[in-house]
């Protein structure tokens, strides 16, 4: 067996994974909408800020600890792992050996509805390699949630994962539609047919919004493809903010809305009872001329007015990423595409290098910017490239 690679970078981490995942599968987990401007600009928009260094601050006693809910588990930074699709395509052991890695690391893991683990076995696993890594209390989990046309799907999703223990329910509010993914029309993008949508019935044969688009432009011309699917399958567009009581009717779970990029948005989540505001633009998978995460931080974060906390998420992929992000005002900052990069390159040992990675690269622009704690992090240590070095 060939050796792997040595990995310094998340870019490594990537530049594994694409040599060695199927075509369809890479592009489904690198891809954006349309000419992936989104997906790009969430990249270049770090590098509009520089970190100001500060020295003789004395950072002996540093600590990158923080809580993602109140009373809960010390995570060991300030970076959880984002629910992303299908991983059972990335690794063979899947949402399983992420979970793994998260369990054991300390760092909170969101799954996704689409998951090829059921969320069942995803909890059991990070509790496990949780205590067996000797940390105590219960791993942290969310569950992200589509709502569908048929309700009663999503309530029944919401009540298993009440009985199984998840802490919260990520609600993704960007999808009226699927985004025009390109590599996937080009593909024909299919789940493989030995894997399968784990959190639903086989009776309901649900499928994501990618694989009923290929299924659609393979049938299309013919008079039952729009009508063939089952409303277990469709996303509701019809959605409004009342969905939010709705939700909050059916659990006493916090509810947090992922998908949010305007202030205004932002101030009628929390009207309507969010418990959190998730900035993301699905990874420039949805609206590609939707602006980077980075720059509509600061004004989510003004519009907030620390009412509830703020969860980040967009090209991440260095740890001064979730430095800059943090000091614009997040409060936790989630990684998608490193750790299915991660999973690609080694299961779980993988997923946990990338968190390694991260951490460490975090933990050198704390130092290098004297900064003791995640209390000293602010505005005031970055500065905007285009301003030039002479206001450091």
């Amino acid at each position: 067996m060939a050796r792997k690679p040595e990995v310094y970078l998340i870019d490594d981490l990537e530049q594994h994974a694409s040599t060695i995942l199927p075509k369809m599968a890479r592009d489904y987990f690198n891809g954006g909408a349309l000419d992936g401007r989104a997906l790009q600009a969430n990249r270049t928009a770090y590098q509009r800020y520089h970190i100001r260094p500060r020295v003789l601050r004395n950072v002996v006693g540093l600590s990158m600890q923080t809580k993602v809910f109140r009373g809960g588990n010390i995570v060991p930074f300030p970076c959880a792992v984002a629910p992303t699709a299908m991983q059972k395509i990335a690794h063979p052991d899947g949402e399983e050996a992420t979970a793994r890695a998260c369990g054991a690391y300390g760092a909170v893991m969101g799954l996704s509805t689409y998951s090829t683990t059921g969320l069942d076995d995803v909890k059991q696993v990070a509790d496990a390699a949780r205590q067996a890594a000797g940390r105590k209390g219960a791993a942290e989990l969310v569950l992200q949630l589509y709502v569908f046309q048929d309700r009663s799907v999503t309530e029944q999703l919401i009540r298993k994962a009440e009985v199984h223990g998840y802490e919260a329910f990520i609600l993704t509010v960007d999808t009226p539609q699927f985004g025009r993914r390109l590599t996937e029309i080009r593909n024909g993008f299919k789940v493989p047919p030995h894997l399968k949508m784990a959190n639903f019935p086989d009776s309901l044969a649900v499928k994501t919004g990618s694989e009923l688009r290929t299924r659609e432009l393979e049938a299309q011309g013919s008079p039952v493809t729009r009508t063939s699917v089952s409303t277990a399958n469709k996303l509701d567009p019809s959605l409004t903010w009342d969905v939010i009581p709705w939700l909050k009717s059916l659990t006493k779970l916090p509810i947090w809305l992922k998908g949010i990029l305007t202030g205004e948005d932002a101030k009628l989540a929390i009207q309507y009872g969010a418990d959190a505001i998730f900035v993301s633009n699905h990874g420039g998978r949805q609206l590609d001329q939707a602006p980077p995460t980075l720059d509509v931080l600061p004004g989510i974060v003004k519009a907030v007015h620390g009412a509830v906390p703020i969860h980040f998420d967009g090209g991440v992929r260095r740890g001064s990423d979730i430095f800059k992000a943090l000091c614009l005002g997040a409060d936790m900052v989630w990684i998608g595409r490193p750790a299915l990069w991660g999973l690609a390159y080694d299961g779980e040992y993988g997923v946990t290098n990338a968190l390694k990675i991260l951490e460490d690269e975090f933990r050198e622009c704390m130092v290098l910017s004297g900064s003791s704690n995640l209390n000293d992090l602010g505005p005031h240590l970055l500065v905007e490239a285009q301003d030039g070095l002479s206001r450091l």
